[in-house]
């Protein structure tokens, strides 16, 4: 059974410290949070409002959805919820849906395609507004399914990292969960009863690489406890010595 007190703490704790670890936010930011409908997304609004009330430092928050105009799509649950909470929000409508369902032959994955287009879209959005940074609700879990994806079909070392700057250098994209587990997540915003949408786009194609990979995870984390906790301290002690790039280290001028 999950002790909600210690849940909540500890979820708050892994923010700040990745907050602190990475400077995602700094006085005076505008931050820009990308709320989906997801748990993740309704979790980091909930922690960052709340830290944004505490921290020493003042910034001000913006949460903005962008309403891709998938059918069914409940358009009044995230304006409801986020006039109830008091927090500034902005609902943007754009039909990257149609877009993606024209472009995309049926059965194939959308994925890709889908998330370029928000990404413009959002990014576009924080240059208009003044936006500093564009918090993102990628977790643990996330971090180390791209990691793996990467490794098995992209054969390159790298993932989503806790604060990147845009290839423009317009925007700087934080990821305040980066340290938080998937499933505290999930109980964190069973917990809180967020008003959960699914993503009927691309959420519900189950034969996708990240589907696999994130099955991996979670049956390693069932019969080899420690082994993902291990995985992601990895990606933050990397010793460029003993791999085998030659662009992060001179092995002749060491030698």
């Amino acid at each position: 059974m999950v002790n909600n007190k210690k849940l909540s703490k500890r979820l708050h704790h892994l923010v700040g410290q990745a907050i602190a670890d990475f400077a995602m936010i700094e006085a005076g930011d505008k931050v820009m949070v990308c709320l989906s409908g997801g748990a993740d997304s309704y979790t980091m609004l909930d922690i960052l409002t709340y830290l944004q009330s505490h921290a020493p430092v003042e910034f001000d928050i913006v949460a903005v959805n962008l309403d891709q105009k998938q059918p069914g799509f409940p358009e009044q649950v995230l304006p409801d919820y986020l006039a109830a909470r008091g927090v500034p929000f902005d609902i943007i409508e754009q039909n990257t849906y149609a877009i993606v369902k024209q472009k995309i032959p049926a059965g194939k994955t959308t994925c890709s395609l889908c998330s370029r287009l928000r990404r413009g879209i959002l990014y576009n959005y924080a240059k208009q507004h003044a936006v500093t940074k564009i918090a993102l609700g990628h977790h643990r879990d996330d971090l180390l399914e791209t990691l793996l994806l990467n490794m098995f079909y992209g054969g390159s070392l790298k993932t989503m990292p806790p604060r990147l700057r845009s290839d423009d250098g317009c925007n700087t994209v934080i990821r305040p969960l980066a340290y938080c587990r998937e499933k505290d997540i999930k109980a964190y915003a069973q917990m809180k009863g967020f008003p959960i949408i699914p993503c009927n786009l691309c959420g519900s194609q189950e034969n996708l690489q990240r589907q696999h990979v994130k099955a991996m995870l979670q049956e390693w984390e069932i019969n080899y406890p420690g082994r993902l906790e291990n995985m992601f301290s990895a990606i933050k002690n990397v010793s460029p010595s003993h791999l085998a790039d030659t662009t992060l280290y001179d092995f002749i001028l060491n030698a």
